[in-house]
């Protein structure tokens, strides 16, 4: 069966099913362990640990909104979001055809999402522990009033998003200018086309 837009043998191929659920199975497990772990290590008594001191540190946070702290107090929006990006991620796998990797990289956003989803549906905030180039001094002040360059704390979940995005707006990029060039059976030839005109 194949229904306009959509490829259902993806559906149904165990193959394309193993890297699109697969990956999204084992960094949503790993997104929620590291939340529990923070939860447990970092937020009672409230307390920092510089991983690579000057570059990485983590500490505990509860974010009531988006990324960069947006929309706080949008819980059900952000929800509604989420599951709108669900389905949307998976009939963009529905209609990826063989692309394997590409496949890869929607299970990562798959992931992604449902990370932070489950922390919004359970919680009513999203648990964040990673904070990148703390202390950085912000020489664009003027830009947005912070102390720091990078004053954000973020989550795996949040890690996966970003990269996921920036790996598939390259590979679409790269996929797309390497297409093969038209089918010459398929396109009409030269002399048909005079005697047309």
């Amino acid at each position: 069966m194949r229904m306009k837009g959509i490829d259902s043998s993806n559906l149904r191929s165990p193959a394309a099913l193993a890297r699109f659920s697969g990956v999204a199975i084992v960094a949503l497990a790993v997104d929620l362990w590291t939340k529990s772990l923070a939860e447990m290590q970092l937020k009672f008594p409230p307390r920092s640990i510089r991983f690579i001191p000057g570059w990485i540190q983590f500490e505990y946070v509860e974010n009531h909104g988006a990324v960069f702290g947006i929309g706080q107090g949008q819980r059900w929006l952000f929800i509604a979001v989420s599951v709108i990006a669900i389905g949307f991620v998976t009939w963009l796998f529905a209609t990826s055809g063989r692309q394997r990797f590409y496949q890869v990289l929607l299970g990562v956003l798959l992931a992604g999402v449902l990370g932070n989803l489950y922390d919004r549906f359970n919680y009513g905030y999203v648990r964040d522990m990673i904070h990148a180039l703390p202390g950085w001094e912000n020489p664009f002040r003027r830009l947005y009033n912070t102390q720091e360059i990078f004053p954000w704390v973020f989550n795996v979940a949040d890690s996966l998003l970003c990269v996921g995005v920036a790996l598939m707006m390259i590979y679409s990029y790269f996929h797309s200018s390497h297409k093969d060039p038209p089918n010459e059976k398929t396109a009409p030839p030269a002399q048909t086309l005079q005697k047309q005109q």
